[in-house]
């Protein structure tokens, strides 16, 4: 049985190509983070070992995506 994706919109990202606000969704897939824009199709990925968790606590923010 497969298991749905969870996509998550990334509230005020521009997307680097085509410079659209709030077309960014952050989802993982086999084991790897991965952003894509709904509007151009610009997509990214990072594997889990380097996604950092975020050091400010008192946000409520899953990871931080530092692309190369």
């Amino acid at each position: 049985m497969s298991e749905k994706t969870k996509k998550r919109f990334i509230a005020g990202a521009v997307c680097p190509k085509c410079q659209e606000l709030d077309s960014i969704m952050l989802f993982w897939q086999d084991n790897i983070e991965q952003l894509e824009c709904v509007k151009c199709g610009y997509h990214d990925s990072q594997p889990g070992d380097k996604v950092q968790q975020a050091s400010r606590n008192e946000e409520k923010v899953i990871g931080v995506f530092k692309p190369d």
